[in-house]
């Protein structure tokens, strides 16, 4: 009979290490997408002291450098939370475990730590979305400015 309890505590902790490991791959991306952001904030700031003399550029990049800084804001959100997700999941399987030995008296404890633990995720997606949709509305202005300027290039020869 012992001998079952303990499969069926290992069976009980495999969802929670299902969700760490989801969470890592989601905080692994949004580390990645972070580094890409500050490396596009070091070339705008490279652009902006060049000094051009056109205050229609420098406002665009002042805005371009906004749109990044939200953009880190997000990511830096979505990361906290996936790290409370990961907190959650732990504290999920560690519970689960514990209530085993402790004849089930932990009550709710294990579901409570697990439902949490999925809320911050979803929280952390919904963050990470609204990063990857500014990063796309980001590019789409640089390509529209771009082709902009393109034109009234071929516009002058």
């Amino acid at each position: 009979m012992f001998q079952n309890a303990h499969y069926a505590i290992l069976t009980a902790m495999l969802a929670p290490a299902f969700f760490l490991t989801a969470t890592a791959s989601l905080l692994l991306s949004a580390n990645n997408r972070l580094a890409r952001v500050v490396d596009r904030l070091r070339a705008l700031l490279r652009e902006l002291e060049e000094g051009r003399d056109d205050d229609e550029q420098i406002l665009r990049i002042e805005r371009r450098i906004r749109i990044q800084r939200r953009r880190s804001n997000l990511i830096l959100r979505g990361s906290q939370l996936l790290y409370g997700s990961i907190s959650f999941f732990v504290g999920t399987s560690l519970t689960v475990a514990i209530d085993a030995f402790l004849d089930y008296r932990l009550g709710y404890m294990p579901t409570a730590l697990a439902v949490l633990g999925v809320l911050t995720m979803f929280a952390a997606s919904l963050s990470l979305s609204r990063e990857a949709a500014l990063a796309v509305a980001a590019l789409n202005e640089e390509m529209d400015h771009a082709h902009e300027r393109a034109r009234a290039m071929l516009d002058k020869s």
